[in-house]
């Protein structure tokens, strides 16, 4: 994928991968920022942490932006 995320100064190439990783048999998903959330006891589960967090950095985006 080619392209700028808001926080990029120039376009480049992004590789998206697997975030649900198991640590020590336990669900968990990594994050841009380096974190691993979890632990989740479904793959569902941890997609729909994926989604709620992806809407929580959404928001504090538009609100740094807003603000």
């Amino acid at each position: 994928m080619y392209g700028m995320r808001a926080q990029d100064t120039a376009p480049a190439t992004h590789f998206r991968s697997d975030r649900v990783c198991r640590v020590n048999g336990e669900l968990f998903f990594s994050t841009r920022e380096n974190t691993l959330e979890g632990p989740f006891d479904s793959n569902e589960n941890a997609e729909k942490a994926i989604r709620a967090y992806i809407a929580r950095m959404q928001l504090v985006d538009s609100s740094r932006l807003s603000g």
